[in-house]
């Protein structure tokens, strides 16, 4: 067999590899589409998020079951709506799914944290890219997955209106441990409905989202009470999308 020939059957090789390789790559995007428009009119029963958070918390008790379940955005009180948009993506109703401006500012703080050797971080996600992680990826902070992230994000925001980006968004987050959804939130940590809550009550719970194992276990912590009324005075300036 000649040097040439083994070259160009290398080549060959190189190149079906490379081609098999984009069509599953393709194949995959092309499924995680079809998830997004399902979705757009199917409510989920769980989602990828959930399932992993269920699978470490039953390392430690085998039994234990999520709390979740699902209202309908007409029951979701619009303080929540507003607060969660206040706290989370100020550019919630006018982005097209990502804020690459929210991204460059969090990565100069993260930058500037690691300089002076803080463990402190700022994520520059918006509601639509953390729908996309919950719905269909890990928690996982590699680069590829938050590429997939951003790429669901515009996929998302084509598909879906921003009230259902936001009706979905506001059932799977996770408000602490086994808690998921606007409505187990409400019932655990204020006794009522997620369509009954108040502002003030909307605010703290906006508040929790970023960390809410932490302020789960922490709901007299001094930070959440000064960020909530941060949030609060914000929220008469929030634009929430409509019923329709």
């Amino acid at each position: 067999m000649s040097a040439l020939y083994r070259k160009k059957r290398r080549v060959g090789l190189v190149g079906a590899l490379a081609l098999i390789s984009t069509a599953a790559a393709l194949l995959y995007e092309f499924g995680l589409l079809a998830g997004v428009i399902w979705f757009n009119f199917r409510n989920p029963d769980t989602t990828a998020f959930m399932r992993e958070t269920l699978a470490e918390l039953r390392v430690d008790d085998p039994r234990v079951t999520l709390v979740h379940r699902w209202v309908p955005y007409a029951r979701i009180s619009d303080d929540l709506k507003r607060a969660v948009i206040a706290s989370e993506d100020s550019s919630f109703v006018e982005n097209d799914g990502v804020d690459w401006q929210a991204i460059r500012q969090a990565w100069a703080y993260n930058q500037h944290q690691i300089r002076l050797g803080s463990d402190k971080r700022r994520g520059g996600s918006t509601i639509t890219q953390q729908l996309a992680k919950n719905l269909f990826l890990s928690s996982s902070r590699t680069y590829l997955r938050k590429g997939q992230e951003l790429i669901l994000a515009y996929m998302i925001n084509a598909v879906m209106s921003k009230r259902r980006i936001l009706e979905l968004y506001l059932n799977v987050a996770q408000w602490g441990g086994n808690l998921f959804g606007a409505q187990a939130a409400a019932e655990r940590y204020y006794h009522t409905s997620a369509a009954r809550l108040n502002a003030h009550q909307a605010a703290r719970l906006a508040v929790m989202l970023p960390d809410p194992d932490y302020f789960g276990g922490h709901e007299s912590s001094s930070y959440l009470a000064a960020r909530a009324d941060v949030i609060e005075r914000r929220m008469r300036l929030v634009r929430i999308p409509g019923v329709h």
